[in-house]
């Protein structure tokens, strides 16, 4: 599924197509768009009345003709023609008139650990759609570890964990391939479902989707771990009644809600290091793990991670856009394959 370097660096532009946000890279020009992978539809017109944040605060808010859609669910594109149509209005006229001129387009797409042919060939022809003749896929593995700045094609181990939105996918690299990887359907999105549970069932407030964020943020710092503050405010409404009420919420009954989903993650974690060779582990015990996607600066999710597995473990320095400009340093040839000499020695 991964092409390799040669057919990258002919490509002009890269996409990765993610469940909470699409970014796009193009040749050249570097990271033009990092917009939420949303669109907001007249139901009467068919019109596509906005996109990305706009679309998004958009949600819960329209009236009953205007339906907010997600045409990326999971890592994987679920409806072609409006993720096609979200694409072109996201790349704007002008990028697209640049990338129309090109003689023979050709386009690059993370697409998840062991997502099956059917996913991979939704994400082709969304991108063909946009005029691409040729789609070349790489595994959103390896292209966040070369994006985070991971050795990955040296014959040593790196460990990789792509918290994102949908999905947490956990692998072990060496020699520029996966020695051995785990994909856990939990992400930042159980996370926040299970806040919101916690709030409904223990407190009878119902909580705006947009209001995840102020309390992960009020956990920030040392926030799921003991050392955070013992309660933060909440506001929302009322199960009963359906007037606006505000809680104060214990940080620690929150911290325990969401321990079910982030166990789910420390079970994949055991399970790659279970199966990974002896001699790739004693190198991740100096390297540790190393933690790109969005949902990777859930506050003090690192400092759990390094409890539980007794490992290093570092955030990249800019995690949520690791993948895409991974893709981007392959496009333009900054990435050198190893070379192996059988002569040499």
């Amino acid at each position: 599924m991964t092409a390799s370097l040669e057919q990258l660096r002919r490509c002009h532009f890269a996409v990765d197509l993610g469940a909470a946000r699409t970014r796009v890279f193009v040749k050249g020009a570097g990271l033009i768009v990092d917009q939420p992978s949303v669109a907001a539809v007249n139901t009467r017109t068919g019109a596509l009345i906005a996109v990305g944040e706009f679309a998004e605060k958009m949600t819960g808010r329209t009236p009953h003709y205007i339906r907010v859609v997600r045409p990326v669910s999971g890592g994987t594109v679920v409806d072609i023609e409006m993720a096609q149509r979200m694409l072109r209005q996201l790349l704007g006229d002008k990028v697209r008139r640049t990338l129309r001129r090109k003689p023979r387009l050709r386009a690059a797409a993370c697409t998840p650990h062991d997502s099956d042919p059917l996913a991979q060939r939704a994400t082709v022809e969304t991108l063909v759609g946009l005029g691409a003749r040729r789609v070349e896929l790489v595994d959103t593995l390896i292209a966040a570890g070369v994006g985070c700045g991971l050795p990955v094609e040296r014959p040593e181990a790196t460990m990789i964990m792509v918290c994102g939105a949908a999905a947490t996918q956990v692998a072990v690299l060496s020699l520029g391939s996966i020695v051995t990887a785990e994909r856990i359907p939990v992400g930042g999105e159980a996370i926040d479902h299970a806040i919101v549970q916690h709030l409904r069932h223990h407190h009878e407030l119902m909580l705006p989707s947009q209001s995840v964020r102020p309390l992960q943020l009020a956990l920030s710092g040392n926030g799921l771990t003991s050392q955070g503050p013992t309660s933060t405010e909440i506001h929302g409404r009322d199960v009963a009644t359906g007037l606006a009420r505000s809680v104060q919420v214990d940080t620690a009954a929150v911290r325990d809600a969401i321990q079910t989903p982030l166990t789910a993650v420390l079970d994949g974690i055991g399970k790659v290091l279970r199966v990974c060779p002896p001699d790739l582990v004693a190198d991740l015990v100096d390297r540790g793990i190393m933690m790109v996607g969005g949902s990777a600066l859930l506050p003090g999710l690192d400092q759990m991670l390094r409890q539980a597995t007794g490992m290093p473990v570092h955030i990249a320095e800019r995690p949520d856009v690791c993948a895409v400009l991974g893709l981007g340093a392959m496009l333009e040839g900054r990435i050198e394959p190893l070379v192996l000499d059988p002569t040499a020695g």
